[in-house]
């Protein structure tokens, strides 16, 4: 037997169970690294100092590390767009990084733990933590 206050837990987290969207259920899943990518499809330095030096610096970041980038996800739903793969491709001259505040944050999360040595694995579950 349920006391009245568990019941009532137990309903009101079903029924809001129910509002969240099936796609929301999925695991994400991040990709792995492609052997030998480089940066040179990122947008140019000249492209995103048009959108202020912080883009221009997030840019930067990424054009460093695209080997971690491209095995990192990006929660903002980019992955909807044609052509996208990971959060390297999201700074590509076609991709969302130089408006979004996720790509953004992603790129600058990456970037600052894997200057600390952290792996991919810890990263992703870094990333996983902030913005999943």
């Amino acid at each position: 037997m349920f006391s009245r206050r568990h019941f009532l837990q137990l309903s009101l987290g079903g029924i809001g169970l129910s509002l969240v969207p099936a796609r929301a259920w999925a695991r994400f899943e991040h990709p792995e690294p492609r052997k030998g990518i480089d940066a040179s499809l990122v947008i140019s330095d000249e492209q995103a100092a048009k959108f202020g030096e912080e883009v221009r610096e997030i840019v930067n970041m990424i054009r460093e590390i695209p080997h971690v980038a491209d095995g990192i996800g990006c929660y903002c739903g980019c992955s909807t767009r044609p052509g996208y793969r990971s959060l390297l491709t999201c700074f590509y001259e076609d991709g969302r990084g130089i408006g979004c505040p996720i790509c953004q944050g992603e790129a600058k999360l990456v970037y600052r733990r894997h200057k600390e040595g952290q792996d991919l694995d810890r990263i992703r579950r870094a990333v996983d933590a902030r913005f999943g």
